[in-house]
């Protein structure tokens, strides 16, 4: 496949190829199978630390290139979902490389553990690899070779989900617009307006309602018949341990939904029954929750993708330098697609390129507030990968997710400082940022929803479609407050769908929660010691994923715990500075 020409990021020219250097096409298998069976050759028959460093060299060298060219590939179909090259480039690598690699990937973990040379590491040698030794041994207890087919056709259908979401547009005002170009509409401070905005968006998710139902319950069948091919009665425990998530279990999520309900769920409801009052309003209807309750013009931020990026470039900025020379890096390579079209995946992620160890963004910006705080989270993202960039072993490049988002999240909040970059006038500084803190209270119920969702959905597979939307309702209803869904029951029990994880990233959600906590208790120590908190952040993210989780949480000095206890002082900060930034 040819390389995207957006993406000015040449493979082996920083870090230059040795292993792999004979390879000029990473998506044949004809050229990666015989790097395959060197590697296993070679651990048989390696007996010292100094040799298994260099194997692990090899591998992470050949897994890198690999990986980059299925982020590649991805990035390039997610871009334009409605190119059929890009479309096929995409599933030629999914169903044609992908299922060769996984099983391969057994077979070397299965040799590494067996290695001799293992067992002649020092001390030092052992505790540098004991976060890798715990996951490639929970890899191989949990790998089948039958479920690599049954992984395909899942991610296949993810495939789907994004084109049937790309496609979706609407007429408006004469002119067609993607559902993501719909956003500012919904703050319009004529209500007439807002309504007829939000309608005629619902009614276009609703056009492929069924589709989306059929290709969701393909997918329950998929991931519970890869869980039980690997012992487990359920794909919640299955996913749970498949996520390497070895320092919480399912029912620590439960207790977040608990400690969400108890702490968060009455400020959200009286955060709603204001914004009801102050509206003026009967009864809050879903096209009232953006619009600015005191009547005020809605934020505009920006206008252009550039707009966005100069001045997220200049938070960052004022934050370290270093940080925006690295986003600046990010702009000189074309690593950057922020603006909504037709045909574009919905959403917004980062990936990174592991060849190059550089970052991806990618969103869909529509000239709000809330792409300012997407941009700033995707930057976070992108700051950790930057941080860990020297780090030789591809698998301690990343970290878990729960702290992934810590470094996204956190970034959110620390630019809250700085908002007078996109805004001139003080209120509109101090509005965007109460906001931001308003939209941090409605999250913690919403993961805390779609987490409790996807327990039920896998803990009972064979449930029908209205079932699933029956427990939808029963969720919202006790996390969601404050809402009249009068006359919009469809609307309403489909509402899950929009919810991009469900589909392609199942039971990645709860990580959000996790380290939403984590991130405010950034943001609570940056109020005080900007400079040292920062120093904290930089230092944690620089650990990549080389250490388990809680220590990857102390070394930025926040606590690991998503217990009611540790909510609760947050919330109450939350509230504060809500109630300190009303008009």
């Amino acid at each position: 496949m040819s390389e995207m020409t957006i993406i000015r990021a040449v493979r082996g020219e920083e870090f230059p190829r040795e292993f792999t250097k004979e390879v000029n096409d990473f998506g044949d298998w004809t050229q990666l199978e015989p790097l395959f069976k060197e590697l296993e050759e070679e651990i048989r028959d390696l007996q010292t630390p100094q040799e298994l460093a260099v194997w692990l060299l090899q591998e992470s060298e050949l897994s890198a290139a690999i990986e980059e060219e299925h982020s590649r590939r991805y990035i390039a179909m997610t871009c334009a979902t409605d190119d059929p090259d890009r479309e096929r480039a995409y599933l030629d690598f999914l169903e044609n490389v992908l299922p060769r690699v996984k099983p391969w990937h057994d077979r070397l973990a299965r040799g590494y553990l067996a290695s001799p040379a293992r067992g002649a590491l020092d001390e030092n040698g052992r505790r540098r690899l004991a976060v890798l030794d715990r996951t490639l041994d929970n890899q191989v207890r949990l790998f089948r070779e039958e479920n690599v087919p049954l992984q395909t056709e899942d991610a296949k259908l993810g495939q789907q989900y994004q084109k049937i979401s790309g496609a979706m547009t609407v007429m408006w005002e004469d002119r067609e617009l993607t559902l993501q170009q719909m956003a500012p509409y919904f703050e319009e401070n004529d209500r007439a307006v807002r309504e007829a905005a939000w309608r005629a968006t619902a009614a276009r998710r609703l056009q492929d309602r069924d589709a989306l139902d059929d290709l969701f319950n393909r997918m329950i069948d998929l991931r519970t018949r890869v869980a039980r091919n690997a012992g487990f009665d359920n794909f919640r425990d299955y996913q749970h341990q498949a996520y390497n998530r070895f320092d919480y279990t399912p029912a620590d999520t439960e207790t977040f939904h608990r400690a969400v309900e108890q702490e968060v769920v009455p400020l959200l409801a009286d955060l709603r029954r204001r914004r009801r009052e102050r509206l003026g309003v009967d009864a809050l209807r879903p096209w009232d929750l953006q619009v600015d309750p005191e009547g005020r013009p809605p934020l505009k931020p920006f206008t252009t993708a550039r707009e966005l990026e100069a001045g997220c470039t200049a938070i960052f900025g004022l934050l370290d330098g270093a940080l925006a020379s690295q986003f600046n890096d990010m702009r000189e390579r074309g690593l950057l697609d922020l603006a909504s079209r037709k045909g574009k995946a919905p959403g917004g992620y980062q990936a990174t390129l592991d060849e190059v160890r550089l970052p991806f963004i990618f969103m869909n910006a529509a000239g709000t507030h809330r792409d300012v705080s997407t941009l700033l989270h995707e930057g976070g993202h992108a700051f950790h990968a930057f941080a860990a960039r020297k780090e030789p072993l591809l698998a301690y490049r990343s970290a878990p997710m729960e702290f992934c988002e810590v470094a996204s999240m956190a970034m959110e909040v620390f630019g809250l400082s700085n908002l007078d970059v996109f805004y001139d006038d003080a209120a509109d500084v101090a509005r965007a940022g109460r906001r931001h803190l308003e939209e941090l209270v409605e999250i913690f119920p919403w993961i805390a929803t779609i987490d409790a969702f996807q327990h039920w959905i896998y803990l009972n597979p064979d449930h029908t479609t209205a079932q699933r939307e029956d427990r939808w309702l029963e969720l919202t209803d006790r996390f969601g407050p404050g809402i009249d869904w009068t006359d919009l029951d469809a609307e309403k029990r489909s509402q899950w769908q929009r919810q991009l994880h469900l589909y392609l990233h199942p039971f990645y959600y709860i990580e959000y929660g996790i380290a939403q906590i984590g991130a405010l208790q950034l943001w609570l120590q940056f109020r005080n010691n900007p400079e040292r908190t920062l120093a904290n952040y930089r230092r944690a993210l620089a650990l990549g994923g080389s250490r388990p989780l809680p220590d990857l949480f102390a070394a930025a000095g926040i606590r690991f715990d998503f217990s009611a206890e540790t909510l609760r002082p947050i919330v109450e900060a939350v509230a504060e500075a809500i109630q300190a930034a009303a008009p």
